[in-house]
């Protein structure tokens, strides 16, 4: 059944030093309004495992982004979807990065959490950011955490994803 997605609100620190960017909540996300809720989705196990912080509850979760100067959205606030699937997104709205980025000054890298996200924003969202954003970003795609990007075991991820920590 195709339906009328819409994200919710980033988790942001104070003072965020790189913003960690989703495509779209996929389905159970969007149910419990709590960002990669299905369970077999790696990325609070990743995040706990590179701060070494409990990730058991929602809040932990919170906090983990917020201890470690980190903000965590999604590239688009709304679009039609059949499931899950970034695949499946169709008329999609970008979220407002100008904004986000102008009051974030403190952001310099962009991480994205696989191939989608970092299309969605070079497509929608790069092209027009104010030179001035851009001209400090680094932007970095990582492995999905999503079940569905499989071809990849979670140790491996983990390594990759420890780029994150920072310096």
């Amino acid at each position: 059944m195709t339906h009328h997605a819409v994200s919710f609100p980033p988790i942001v620190a104070s003072r965020p030093r790189a913003l960690i960017l989703g495509s779209m909540p996929g389905v159970r996300s969007l149910e419990e309004r709590q960002y990669y809720a299905h369970p077999r989705n790696g990325f609070w196990q990743i995040m706990g495992v590179l701060f070494n912080a409990p990730v058991s509850s929602y809040a932990q979760r919170c906090a983990l982004i917020k201890g470690n100067a980190l903000a965590l959205w999604d590239v688009l606030k709304s679009c039609t979807r059949r499931g899950s699937l970034d695949a499946n997104i169709r008329n999609a709205e970008a979220n407002d990065f100008a904004l986000f980025l102008k009051k974030y000054a403190s952001i310099t890298r962009i991480f994205f959490n696989g191939a989608a996200a970092e299309k969605e924003f070079k497509k929608r969202v790069w092209p027009h950011l104010p030179e001035g954003i851009a001209a400090r970003l680094e932007l970095k795609r990582l492995p999905s955490t999503s079940p569905t990007h499989a071809g990849m075991n979670m140790a491996r991820k983990q390594k990759e994803w420890m780029i994150v920590k920072g310096k």
